[in-house]
């Protein structure tokens, strides 16, 4: 669970997650955290967090389907953030 303690390790822990094994999902995630991974707020970094734990393939379909819609709003604006790079 994130914490606004040590938020710099969070940060360095999270960017860390982010290398992957699918070279698309690399290039997704390397353009979101050079973009908007610093103005994420707590909530979005920790859907961001739980969004990692997906497998690269689910993961991928996640980001590359535009009419994906999960229940979280918070989720939702992640993802379109993802999208959006």
């Amino acid at each position: 669970m994130i914490s606004t303690e040590n938020s710099q390790v969070e940060q360095r822990r999270i960017a860390w997650r982010c290398r992957r094994g699918m070279l698309e999902l690399d290039i997704v995630l390397q353009r979101f955290v050079a973009s908007h991974f610093n103005t994420l707020n707590l909530a979005e970094l920790q859907a961001f967090d739980a969004i990692l734990d997906l497998p690269d393939n689910k993961f991928w379909a996640l980001v590359s389907s535009a009419t994906y819609q999960d229940f979280d709003p918070i989720r939702n604006a992640v993802i379109a953030k993802l999208r959006a790079v």
